[in-house]
């Protein structure tokens, strides 16, 4: 009976997290098509396949449900990245990181330009005087995990020889400012040239008498 019991509690915390999930997903596509001003709670509600008052038992109100939205985006759009990230293991044992480094350009590139991330970024950004915090929550959870994880990898190939000595962290930002930046001035540029000639640009300085590209 015991064991019955914790089966049927699991079920019904699995159901109510499943709920709360389907919630901040309705509240993300909604607030993404309409912007916030425009958007009612009803239409979440509905976005989600939930009652009304359902979504106010798992959040409060309107701008709990905002903040949660984006944040809860937000950290999805900031896993992907890692696991792209995490595509560098296997440099450390190859003898040119070009393959893995060239991997993880074009992956990360494809994952900052996918819709949910530019309506992060653009979600963030819209309403920052209205959240205090927001923005500097988002770039917490995708851009600074993102230089994190990625100057970590970095260091490992540093100690295995296949970068010059640098500061990891410094040479994560370089790695993703070549990425980001030419985005910035040709949005409609095809994302896997920027991202090679990014790596061509990084082992010219990373790498001591570096191949050039192909």
């Amino acid at each position: 009976m015991g064991s019955d019991v914790s089966t049927g509690n699991g079920r019904k915390a699995r159901g109510r997290v499943d709920r709360r999930q389907a919630i901040l997903d309705g509240a993300f596509a909604v607030f993404a098509r309409r912007g916030y001003a425009q958007t009612c709670v009803k239409e979440i509600a509905e976005e989600a396949g939930v009652a009304k008052p359902t979504v106010y038992n798992h959040l409060a109100d309107k701008e709990s449900l905002y903040r949660e939205a984006v944040e809860a985006a937000a950290d999805r759009v900031g896993e992907q990245c890692l696991a792209v990230v995490e595509q560098l293991r296997a440099a450390v044992s190859d003898g040119d990181p070009r393959t893995a480094l060239t991997a993880v350009a074009r992956g990360l590139l494809r994952a900052c330009h996918q819709e949910d991330a530019r309506a992060v970024r653009q979600l963030a950004s819209a309403e920052g005087a209205r959240f205090p915090g927001l923005e500097a929550s988002v770039r917490e959870r995708t851009a600074l995990r993102i230089r994190s994880a990625l100057a970590d990898r970095l260091a490992r190939l540093t100690l295995v020889g296949r970068l010059r000595p640098c500061d990891p962290e410094l040479a994560a930002e370089h790695f993703l400012v070549l990425l980001t930046g030419p985005m910035e001035y040709r949005p409609d540029a095809d994302t896997d040239t920027v991202a090679d000639a990014a790596v061509d640009v990084f082992l010219s300085a990373y790498v001591q008498n570096a191949p050039a590209g192909r």
